[in-house]
């Protein structure tokens, strides 16, 4: 069932560009939802909204802040912002007192803030109580974003998956939500939540074949989650790049790659697949030499 045949939303106003405006726009058409696209503050976006006839706000990759800034705003004027809820929003703001509700919900708490590597794990969750992760990432201050972290045991990834739908399900969201926890050898420790899109989702795509983007708006609709956790192992290896692109670079793509490229931004983001780590490393490879050029390329290996 789309958002449109569910009649919960069926304009949405996506205040974003670049690419964040660009993974909205694809996932609304999927759906078959029509959209505008606005940038400014919370206020004057829900006038935007209501001006253009929207009955939805999708943040786009906003921060928690802003996105709490934006739920009030779009509460005073009944307008639908597609967000985990205010609750959770409000708590995410607070470290510590998201801290506190981890700590009651069951989860190691991080020793020490930046101690360790940090991994990710996204989190979709419905209004019935069903919740479900999908591929845990490593996410490094530098370099390519990769999932499945190679460098934890299927034990450690299931077990960082767990805790993710354990502290996600306490509080009862409804959509996308990342948790975040630190690694430091066999100790794992909540570090974060953050709400909505983080710029990653088309790992999952590679990997597990859904759109995180597609379900965020589904559940914001009202749908029941359609995914089983059984159904959901990640396949293979992929790798993520976010680049700086001049508008001329030609790409020739090719198996296991994909470039998200807005029209208008210089910003793109780059994913590399393959059945085992080192296809996808050579395929990334040989995609960011024909993006930048040798020399700048091995500037984006590790």
């Amino acid at each position: 069932m789309s958002c449109q045949a569910d009649h919960a939303f069926s304009r949405l106003l996506v205040a974003a560009q670049g690419l964040a405006a660009l993974r909205v726009q694809q996932a609304s058409d999927e759906l078959g939802l029509a959209f505008r696209l606005a940038e400014g503050e919370p206020e004057a976006l829900v006038l935007r909204a209501r001006t253009l006839g929207c009955d939805a706000l999708h943040p786009g990759e906003a921060s928690g802040e802003h996105q709490l800034a934006l739920a009030g705003a779009c509460r005073r004027d009944d307008l639908r912002l597609i967000a985990p809820g205010p609750v959770m929003l409000e708590a995410m703001a607070d470290r510590a007192a998201m801290w506190r509700l981890m700590r009651e919900a069951g989860l190691p708490l991080a020793s020490a803030v930046g101690e360790g590597r940090r991994v990710r794990v996204p989190v979709l969750a419905d209004g019935q109580g069903r919740v479900v992760h999908l591929a845990v990432r490593h996410a490094p201050r530098s370099g390519p974003m990769l999932a499945p972290v190679p460098w934890l045991t299927p034990e450690q990834r299931s077990y960082l998956g767990q805790l993710a739908v354990q502290g996600v399900a306490s509080l009862g969201p409804v959509g996308l939500v990342v948790a975040t926890f630190r690694v430091a050898g066999n100790v794992i420790g909540f570090e974060a939540m953050s709400p909505g899109l983080s710029g990653d989702e088309a790992l999952d795509e590679a990997l597990i074949g859904i759109d995180p983007v597609v379900e965020q708006l589904r559940l914001a609709a009202g749908e029941p989650l359609r995914h089983r956790q059984s159904r959901l192992e990640a396949r293979g290896h992929a790798l993520l790049w976010q680049l700086p692109l001049a508008p001329a670079v030609h790409f020739g793509g090719g198996p296991g790659l994909r470039l998200d490229r807005p029209a208008v931004g210089g910003m793109a983001r780059l994913v590399a697949w393959g059945r085992r780590p080192e296809v996808a490393w050579r395929r990334g490879r040989r995609a960011l030499v024909e993006l930048l050029g040798e020399a700048e390329a091995a500037a984006w290996m590790p």
